[in-house]
């Protein structure tokens, strides 16, 4: 049987648009909320995975963006302005906008799934910038990140 499993996470993060022609352009910040979604088949435990290894693989990218800044790599001025002022920030290479944040999410659990045995074939990241606004971001987990070992329940 295969089955979908959700958890959600939430944290605080600034941001800013540099290229958009808005108020998102400034500095602002938002309460993010992510959900995050793994689909595979049930162990012999019952579990696609435990809701507790999901959240110690998240917990800390999580931790990582809470209270930070996140910075596009080309953004000087702000690049500068945060280093000076030693300001927690998350240095990424693209704009920070609720897509590729997800995407960026979603990139990460990946990797931490290699540390795990799982049974894992998809993920489906989504994140609200707001209560009415988000983005998803779904990806087949690749081969070579996969460990089909199913637990002995004996």
């Amino acid at each position: 049987m295969i089955t979908t499993i959700k958890k959600e996470f939430h944290w605080e993060m600034g941001h800013r648009l540099p290229f958009h022609d808005g108020l998102c352009k400034n500095i602002h910040g938002h309460s993010y909320r992510a959900e995050i979604a793994l689909t595979g088949p049930i162990n012999d435990t019952g579990m696609v995975i435990d809701f507790y290894v999901l959240s110690q693989l998240v917990k800390p990218i999580i931790e990582e963006l809470d209270h930070s800044f996140m910075v596009d790599h080309q953004d000087n001025l702000l690049i500068d302005f945060l280093n000076e002022h030693s300001f927690k920030a998350t240095n990424v290479e693209f704009y920070s906008t609720a897509e590729n944040i997800a995407g960026y999410l979603c990139d990460r659990v990946i990797k931490t799934l290699e540390t795990i045995q799982h049974t894992i074939d998809y993920i489906e990241v989504s994140i609200w910038e707001t209560e009415k606004a988000s983005a998803t971001v779904r990806k087949i987990i690749p081969e070579e990140h996969r460990q089909y070992l199913l637990f002995d329940s004996k």
